[in-house]
């Protein structure tokens, strides 16, 4: 092998190794758990976690997130503000939960008598 082609080896060597290091290093989306109980029409209390980016910090967008699905599973119009729905932690991302934020920007996490 001669210098030119041992030149070149280095570089393609150096090269894969940053590419590697770069893609084991990628950073997850942060997301923030919004800790949610909704007195459902028929009087039982639905608990479901509304999830959020991180970055997401407008009470009112969270708020309607809830409402959104509070409909979907014919609650609508049942009271979801400060009182029933609060900030809890921040965590990273979930696969599942991932491609419902990319594409609504929420996900919503079931727990109790969300059917």
């Amino acid at each position: 092998m001669n210098f030119k082609q041992t030149i070149i080896l280095i570089f393609a060597i150096s090269w894969a190794t940053l590419a590697n290091a770069q893609s084991k290093n990628k950073k997850f989306m942060k997301v923030a758990v919004w800790d949610t109980y909704v007195t459902k029409k028929d009087g039982s209390v639905m608990h479901f976690d509304i999830i959020a980016p991180s970055e997401m910090k407008d009470t009112a967008v969270i708020y309607n997130y809830g409402k959104t699905y509070l409909k979907s599973r014919g609650q609508e119009g049942q009271p979801l503000s400060a009182k029933e729905c609060r900030f809890c932690h921040i965590e990273s991302v979930r696969p599942d939960w991932e491609a419902s934020i990319h594409k609504d920007g929420y996900f919503i996490y079931e727990m109790e008598n969300c059917k």
